[in-house]
């Protein structure tokens, strides 16, 4: 009896030990492949821009404290965060009350206020011909990879109102804001035919970008600025993910233990069945 009693206990220990390691390998691939992903990326030239990626951090609080101050210094002014409050914004970025104030919160508005814009939506209208988006859930709706190829894609058309076109959303009512920093680039495309014969067609396709005038920026620098600011549109997309994340990793492993243990308890009150 003693000896069933420990052979049972060993089966145990061995199916929960099995289970454990599958758990840590599922947890790993993901990973791997990310890092794999990012390599790759590395050597991403600009004609391969529509697979740019941030390579955010969710949970980077000094990348999400910089991209706050980047979005307050360059975005606020036309695009509000409505669902986002400045307080709950300092408490999940850690960022201090006096700080907050200084740096943060718009003139007349109280740490309770959402962040929105004081341009009134009539004169954005009249002045770029639609009003300036809400970019509280951009990043959910068109993703964070859209946001940083659109930011970093920019470049001169004489005829575009604002002097600027982009590859990610041509025709934008959207001027360059970031051209100080970044600098002012021109496009070169090429003509490509596709087809043959009557239904041949032409159209330009995007080769390189030249820097026509410099930025304070070097292109590192600016690709670092870019990847705070959306991190931060991405978080301001969904707050509470961080805590999401952390949380369902917990539920799954309970769900996995809770599993294997009732297993075990079915195999151990149907050993005896024949």
């Amino acid at each position: 009896m003693l000896e069933q009693v420990i052979n049972s206990q060993a089966r145990f220990v061995l199916r929960l030990t099995s289970i454990a390691a599958l758990f840590a390998v599922l947890l790993s691939a993901p990973v791997a492949a990310l890092a794999a992903e990012e390599a790759a990326g590395e050597g991403n030239s600009a004609s391969d821009w529509q697979h740019w990626e941030p390579g955010n951090q969710i949970d980077n609080t000094a990348s999400l404290q910089r991209g706050a101050q980047a979005f307050m210094s360059y975005c606020s002014g036309c695009h509000s965060l409505k669902y986002l409050r400045y307080s709950r914004m300092a408490a999940d970025l850690k960022i201090p009350p006096e700080q907050l104030d200084q740096f943060l919160i718009s003139p007349g508005d109280k740490a309770t206020d959402y962040i929105i814009t004081a341009m009134p939506a009539a004169d954005a209208e009249a002045w770029f011909g639609k009003t300036p988006p809400d970019l509280s859930l951009a990043a959910r709706s068109r993703g964070a990879d859209w946001i940083y190829q659109f930011l970093k894609t920019f470049y001169v058309d004489g005829k575009q109102a604002t002097g600027v076109n982009n590859l990610r959303l041509p025709g934008t009512a959207m001027p360059h804001v970031l051209s100080e920093l970044q600098g002012v680039s021109a496009a070169e495309f090429r003509t490509v035919s596709e087809g043959s014969g009557a239904e041949a067609t032409t159209k330009a396709e995007f080769v390189k970008f030249e820097s026509a005038v410099p930025g304070r920026m070097n292109a590192l620098q600016y690709d670092a600025f870019v990847r705070d600011l959306v991190n931060f549109l991405d978080y301001a997309s969904e707050p509470t993910q961080v805590k999401r994340r952390n949380l369902g990793v917990w539920v799954i492993l309970f769900l996995l233990a809770f599993t294997a243990i009732a297993y075990l308890l079915k195999q151990e009150y149907w050993k005896d069945v024949k």
